[in-house]
């Protein structure tokens, strides 16, 4: 269905010029109809994306307490670890170990990065 309308949108957007520089003359009420029929597209995929919109209107405001918490929890530690990595790209893939530690490898080709350790005193705890 929406492969329909989209091919139908497409076929009627492009009558308009085509008969424009084709140099005739469309008929005064050529174009109002290409544009009706524009307007009835559009709101038909309005009323067919209505219900998807509203759905994920719906998740994003059962989600904003969450990431709130979440922020407020681990922004900190998130902050300090990207004062400590410069960009991710230059870092392969994190490798979990079964005793839950996390093991993330500076790709050998990735330029020179030093740290500012300063942020908490210099130390690294262990």
């Amino acid at each position: 269905m929406k492969a329909t309308l989209t091919a139908f949108a497409l076929t009627a957007l492009m009558a308009g010029p085509a008969s424009a520089q084709s140099g005739e003359e469309a008929p005064s009420g050529g174009f109002n109809l290409v544009e009706e029929g524009a307007r009835m597209i559009m709101r038909g995929l309005m009323e067919e994306m209505s219900p998807t919109i509203d759905s994920l209107r719906d998740t994003l405001e059962e989600m904003g307490p969450v990431v709130g918490d979440f922020l407020r929890e681990m922004g900190p530690g998130l902050a300090t670890f990207l004062n400590r990595v410069d960009d991710v790209r230059h870092y392969e893939l994190p490798e979990f170990l079964p005793n839950g530690d996390i093991i993330l490898r500076r790709k050998p080709d990735a330029p020179l990065f030093v740290p500012d350790l300063d942020t908490d005193g210099g130390e690294i705890e262990l």
